[in-house]
């Protein structure tokens, strides 16, 4: 929980940084024809959608969230609108 608080409060580098060292990226899919890349820390997730879909780039989004139940709904809610 400590960790997610402090994530919250970092820099957009930082987060990307600390992303990249300390997390698992679960995958990647296609949302209204952009790449979005899913990564686990600990006990919470996070949503990247970096600048022409492009790791190396920064980021242009980033959502987090908080536990497994929230992450199941949004992507049953994702995989719904994809047909």
């Amino acid at each position: 929980m400590l960790l997610k608080w402090a994530f919250k409060y970092f820099s957009e580098s930082k987060k990307i940084d600390y992303l990249k060292d300390q997390g698992i990226m679960l995958g990647s899919r296609l949302r209204a024809g952009r790449k979005v890349y899913l990564y686990m820390l600990r006990d919470f997730f996070v949503e990247v959608v970096y600048h022409n879909d492009n790791i190396d780039l920064s980021p242009e989004k980033l959502e987090t969230f908080s536990n497994l139940n929230i992450l199941n709904s949004y992507l049953e809610r994702e995989f719904r609108t994809a047909f």
